[in-house]
């Protein structure tokens, strides 16, 4: 539980400061003098639960009773869900199904690299780890 309250303030918190720089850059890059609260709130909300599902969700790689494909089926499976319902919510993505097929493949992709990514890190972890019992 402790876990997963650290995660959920750290997950907010990013959120939070993607939030702030995404509307900084909209500022600056847009030449927006005035931004719209209801547009803003709605879009900070978005960001910030985005950020909370993000930091909370890899939690499932640590339940051991779990195997890999099933953790990772698991994870991409609810991370999806809950980002197309919000993207869909808050109008990230247009709610037609060419937006989302497209956006379906782009996440797909950001998801397969990210993971290969962990995967490849956690992997050489591994290894070291394995390397200095062996030097025991």
């Amino acid at each position: 539980m402790k876990t997963f309250l650290t995660r959920s303030i750290l997950g907010i918190f990013f959120g939070s400061f993607l939030a702030l720089v995404t509307i900084m850059a909209v500022i600056h890059f847009g030449d927006k003098d005035m931004l719209d609260a209801a547009i803003l709130s709605k879009n900070v909300i978005g960001t910030v639960f985005c950020g909370w599902f993000f930091t909370v969700t890899p939690l499932l790689f640590e339940n051991e009773k779990l195997t890999l494909p099933m953790q990772t089926t698991l994870h991409f499976l609810s991370v999806t869900a809950l980002y197309f319902i919000v993207a869909f919510v808050i109008g990230w993505i247009p709610f037609t199904m060419k937006g989302f097929l497209s956006m379906l493949g782009i996440f797909i992709g950001f998801y397969a690299i990210i993971w290969a990514a962990f995967y490849m890190y956690f992997r050489k972890q591994a290894e070291k780890l394995n390397e200095e019992l062996r030097e025991l």
